[in-house]
């Protein structure tokens, strides 16, 4: 039990690091359409993004899939900047198209390169242990708990900028999208892999 809870709190780690700040980039940018009044929309995505990334760490774990980390550590800054460049298309679109199977596809594949970003040192952590799901699932709650704190505490953010200093959604959705996008043009540059 004790290593699960290892497995657990290497999740809540592995996402709350902020010297390793991807992760809460992109959930940031996944949270900024969206306010209180549609936070559980925000929570199934935040799962859906912990199914697919603890996914592709099984098919790593179990060398199902093996992919090229060079590759993985480029298309993570690019699901990032498309989550930004896509909420300042969906501000665009009418509010009955606003659909949220979209988010969840591309919530999915992204989650999925996440995962795979993480899997090499997984794998390594993983070289003693005999049993694999117990710490797969211990991660998967540890991520699970920390994007639920992070994209909680920006839709608080949203709610106190749009509250009280008056803002409007509409620019409060694009001035933080064009800050996400400024933030990962450097990640773009500096893991451009060829």
């Amino acid at each position: 039990m004790s290593n699960f809870w290892f497995y657990i709190e290497l999740g809540l780690n592995h996402v709350l690091d902020f010297s390793a700040y991807d992760h809460i980039l992109f959930l940031t940018a996944l949270s900024l359409p969206f306010t209180f009044k549609s936070w559980k929309k925000v929570l199934v995505l935040a799962t859906v993004f912990t199914i697919a990334h603890c996914t592709s760490l099984g098919l790593s774990v179990y060398e199902v899939v093996v992919m090229d980390s060079g590759l993985i550590e480029f298309l993570i800054p690019v699901t990032i900047l498309s989550t930004a460049i896509f909420n300042l298309v969906y501000l665009k679109s009418k509010a009955k198209e606003k659909s949220i199977l979209l988010h969840i596809l591309a919530t999915g594949f992204f989650g999925l390169i996440h995962g795979f970003g993480f899997s090499n040192y997984f794998k390594m952590l993983m070289a003693g242990e005999e049993e694999k799901l117990s710490p797969l699932l211990g991660f998967a709650a540890g991520i699970e708990l920390s994007q639920v704190l992070i994209v909680m505490a920006v839709l608080a953010l949203a709610y106190i900028i749009q509250s009280f200093f008056k803002v409007k959604q509409v620019f409060f959705v694009t001035g933080a999208s064009i800050l996400v996008i400024l933030i990962t043009i450097p990640m773009l540059v500096a893991t451009f892999p060829w």
